[in-house]
C-alpha cells in the first residue's frame, strides 16, 4: 500500500480509537459480571484472521431472555479478496477492502452500546436482555476452519485464519457458563453475521439450548449472490460438510434457511430485514459480477431486483417469514443507495413510513406477533 494512503489510514484508525476509548471501552471480565455492564471476555482458544487475540462481549441482563448476536465485518471468498482486508487507508482511499481481519478498536463501536445493544434506553425493548456478542474478524461468515495461504498485494505469502467456527464454539462454551436456561432466545446477526444465523442456529439449538421452546431468528442484510459458494465453503473456508452440502444456488443465506427450516420447521420464528438498494452489498455484488468494488445507481437497481427475488424465496420456504424493509438513504454514497444494516444503528429506533420502528417490530415478533413491515418500499 502506498505510504501516503497508509499514513491517512493510521490517522483514521487513531481518531476512531480515541473516540471509542472515551465512549465505548468495555472492561475485560474478571469474576462475576454485574448487571447491565458490557464486558469483553478473552477466549484463548479463539483467533482472528491475522492471528491476533479474540474476545467476545457479554452483558448480564435482568431477565431470563438471551440474545446471541453474530457480528458483521465482511467476507473473503478467494485469494484476491483475502489479500485485501479492511484498513483505515483502504477505506480512506476508496480501495477494495473486503473484511476485518482483527478486532481493532472500531469493532467496539460496531459491537456494543448502539441499536439493539444500547444500554439505558427506554426506547430499546432489549435493554434488559442477556447478550452474547460473537465478534467477527475471520472473513468466513463465522463457519470456517482453515488456515488459508494467499499472497498479499506486495506478493508476500501470508495466512488468513478462517477460524470462525472454532471462535463460535469457544464463544458458546464460555457464554453458556453465564446464561444456562433462557426462557426466550433471539439469535440475530447483521451483514456477515446475518448469514451465520441460518448456518449456525442449528448447532446452538442442538448443542446448547435444546430445551428452549421460544426461539426467534433475525438476519439483517444477508444477500450476496455468487455462483461458487459451495466450493468456497468446502475448500476455502473448510466449513462443516453439513453446511456446504446444503448449498445448491447462488443464494447462500436462503440455502441455509431452507435446510434449517427442513429440520426445525415452525418451532422457530423466522425474520429477515434489509435495505432494497443497500450501498455496501450492491458494491460486493458488483465485484462478483464485474470485479469492480463500487456501488452505482445501475448496480443498485440490479440488487433491488435480486432483493425482491430473495424475499419471494424466503416466503416460499416458510410463508410465515416476517420482513422488515427499511430504506434510509446512505450519507456515504453521493450517487444514491440505501443504508447497510439497521439493527445495531440508531435507525433501529427510527420510525418508518408506516409509523413503526425496527425495535417495535422485533419486540412484537419475539413476543409471538410476526408480520411484514414496509413492503410498499418494494414498489
Amino acid at each position: 500500500m502506498p505510504k501516503a494512503i497508509e499514513t491517512i489510514g493510521n490517522l483514521v484508525d487513531t481518531t476512531i480509537s480515541r473516540g471509542i476509548e472515551k465512549y465505548y471501552e468495555a472492561p475485560f471480565l474478571d469474576g462475576e459480571p454485574e448487571e447491565k455492564v458490557w464486558y469483553r471476555v478473552l477466549l484463548p482458544a479463539g483467533l482472528t484472521g491475522d492471528g491476533s487475540e479474540y474476545y467476545i462481549y457479554i452483558k448480564k441482563g435482568t431477565t431470563d431472555k438471551l440474545c446471541i448476536f453474530f457480528s458483521g465485518g465482511g467476507v473473503a471468498w478467494n485469494e484476491y479478496t483475502a489479500a485485501r482486508p479492511t484498513t483505515g487507508g483502504a477505506m480512506a482511499a476508496g480501495l477494495p477492502n473486503y473484511y476485518w481481519d482483527n478486532l481493532r478498536p472500531i469493532t467496539q463501536l460496531m459491537n456494543i452500546n448502539i441499536g439493539i445493544t444500547e444500554n439505558d434506553k427506554t426506547k430499546n425493548p432489549f435493554d434488559d436482555w442477556n447478550f452474547i456478542i460473537i465478534t467477527y474478524a475471520t472473513g468466513d461468515f463465522h463457519v470456517g476452519d482453515n488456515e488459508f495461504l494467499y499472497r498479499d498485494e506486495e506478493e508476500i505469502e501470508r495466512t488468513l485464519n478462517f477460524h470462525g467456527l472454532k471462535n463460535f464454539y469457544a464463544a458458546m462454551d464460555k457464554g453458556g457458563e453465564y446464561f444456562k436456561n433462557p426462557g426466550k432466545l433471539l439469535i440475530a446477526g447483521e451483514s456477515a453475521g446475518a448469514f451465520a444465523v441460518p448456518a449456525l442456529s442449528r448447532y446452538i439449538l442442538r448443542d446448547y439450548y435444546s430445551d428452549c421452546s421460544d426461539v426467534t431468528l433475525l438476519s439483517d442484510s444477508g444477500l450476496l449472490l455468487y455462483k461458487d459458494w459451495k466450493n468456497t465453503a468446502k475448500k476455502v473456508w473448510k466449513a462443516p460438510a453439513e453446511l456446504y452440502n446444503t448449498l445448491h444456488s447462488y443464494n447462500i443465506c436462503a440455502d441455509w434457511y431452507e435446510s434449517l427450516y427442513a429440520e426445525f420447521g415452525n418451532r422457530l420464528k423466522y425474520l429477515y430485514a434489509g435495505s432494497p438498494r443497500d450501498y455496501l452489498l450492491s458494491a460486493y455484488y458488483n465485484d462478483v459480477l464485474t470485479h469492480t468494488y463500487k456501488s452505482t445507481t445501475s448496480i443498485q437497481e440490479q440488487y433491488f431486483l435480486r432483493f425482491k427475488q430473495m424475499l419471494k424465496r424466503l416466503k416460499k420456504i416458510n410463508p410465515h417469514f416476517g420482513f422488515f424493509i427499511y430504506k434510509w438513504m446512505s450519507l456515504q454514497m453521493p450517487f444514491g443507495g440505501t443504508e447497510h444494516t439497521s439493527v445495531r444503528h440508531r435507525s433501529f429506533y427510527m420510525h418508518t413510513s408506516c409509523g413503526l420502528s425496527m425495535a417495535e417490530w422485533l419486540e412484537d415478533a419475539v413476543n409471538g406477533n410476526v408480520y411484514d413491515a414496509n413492503m410498499d418500499y418494494l414498489k
